[in-house]
């Protein structure tokens, strides 16, 4: 049997989304190279278990941006915290350090898109064991 070549354009139901479980997280994959011919956007639902957090990192070459759908995120950008609550976005050009943590008694459930999906280098960089990212939250 030949392997079928890659859509150009795809409709992806929640059960066809690409789950990926991470320690303290969980991602459903919607668009990424290897799910749709040449796409340029990597576009993921997130969700985070009361506690749980994705620490400060970058993406020395990608674009982001995180939608809150549920939840509430104590979103750190630099040095600087906010709370984002349902319908909450934030926008973080590349190389911009920032950390999403779930504050909440619920799942902190969001979407991120970023961009390009095909760069030079690593997709993200981990910072969070490093000052002054460490000792930021007390």
């Amino acid at each position: 049997m030949a392997d079928q070549p890659l859509p150009s354009w795809r409709f992806v139901s929640f059960d066809q989304t690409e789950l990926e479980r991470l320690p303290g997280k969980t991602h459903y994959w919607h668009c990424k190279p290897g799910m749709v011919r040449h796409t340029n956007l990597l576009f993921v639902r997130a969700q985070l278990p009361p506690g749980q957090a994705h620490k400060f990192h970058f993406h020395p070459n990608l674009e982001e941006i995180l939608y809150v759908l549920a939840g509430t995120a104590e979103q750190w950008v630099e040095r600087e915290q906010q709370i984002m609550n349902p319908g909450d976005s934030l926008y973080l050009p590349p190389g911009i350090v920032h950390a999403t943590y779930n504050t909440g008694g619920a799942v902190l459930d969001f979407l991120a898109v970023l961009s390009p999906a095909h760069s030079e280098g690593p997709v993200t960089v981990e910072v969070s064991d490093r000052e002054p990212w460490n000792s930021l939250r007390g």
